[in-house]
């Protein structure tokens, strides 16, 4: 894992591979290790960067609310600071959020966006009282007791018996979360705006991946656009981590579409 500051704020990053660079951005109380299983798969035709986000990870936690641009703002700031000028990217869940804040403000930096478990819907009033109720938890429990009620539902009902040894990583992942950083990534997504008609508006290619099975964005929250330039997929079983729970699928249809838009530019 490698370092760099952005701003007066540190950063870590995984970056492997060569070639046109693919940007994955990791979900709530996760890390850049929610990627590995997908990495390896994808990095023998491009170069993956897949950053610690802000409050995550082995990146700076600071104190108080964050916002989702603050967030877009570190990624667009680590890839400028590696010299890296267009890029295709991809967010998972809360990092979805990231990626759509991105697509608003530096589109013109970007080959193609896509969501995957994510939406471009904003919070509902029930969730924003739920996000409320985490940082509370958070702050009277600690992170590891909010970790270990929240990763289990992540996965698909029917995997969450046989993927222990998934369900038990991305629960260790989720523990080295900071709770500051957790509280304030909570409040982000409690209060970011309506993307959907940036999602709409685009003419980039887009990518909209949801599970079958998924108790969080249940797939009509995901597949919020239509049009020649929009492809969605849904991963058969999976819940809210295909990275885990199917990732040889989802590593296919990342790879389907990277390989769509490069004939499209020829």
């Amino acid at each position: 894992m490698d370092k760099t500051t952005v701003g007066g704020f540190t950063m870590a990053y995984e970056m492997q591979g060569q070639g046109e660079t693919l940007v994955l951005l990791h979900g709530f109380c996760g890390s850049s290790a929610y990627w590995e299983r997908v990495i390896p798969l994808l990095a023998a035709s491009y170069r993956v960067i897949a950053p610690d986000l802000r409050g995550h990870g082995s990146s700076d936690a600071p104190l108080g609310a964050y916002t989702i641009e603050q967030m877009a703002d570190d990624v667009a700031g680590l890839l400028e600071s590696l010299g890296i000028e267009r890029y295709t990217l991809l967010g998972h869940s809360m990092g979805g959020y990231v990626a759509l804040s991105l697509l608003q403000r530096y589109a013109n930096r970007l080959n193609g966006v896509g969501l995957i478990h994510s939406t471009a819907y904003p919070d509902s009033d029930e969730a924003k009282e739920k996000r409320l109720q985490a940082v509370a938890a958070i702050g009277s429990e600690g992170i590891t007791p909010f970790v270990d009620g929240l990763v289990p539902g992540l996965f698909a009902p029917e995997l969450r018996e046989t993927l222990t040894t998934e369900v038990n990583r991305a629960k260790e992942i989720g523990y080295k979360t900071p709770p500051q950083g957790a509280s304030g990534s909570a409040m982000a997504m409690r209060e970011r705006i309506d993307r959907r008609d940036v999602l709409s508006a685009t003419v980039l290619p887009v990518l909209l991946v949801a599970g079958e099975n998924d108790q969080l964005i249940p797939i009509e929250r995901t597949f919020t656009t239509e049009g020649d330039n929009v492809t969605k997929a849904v991963i058969k079983g999976a819940g809210h981590m295909s990275m885990y729970e199917a990732p040889e699928q989802l590593s296919a249809v990342i790879m389907d579409f990277l390989q769509s838009i490069h004939e499209s530019e020829k």
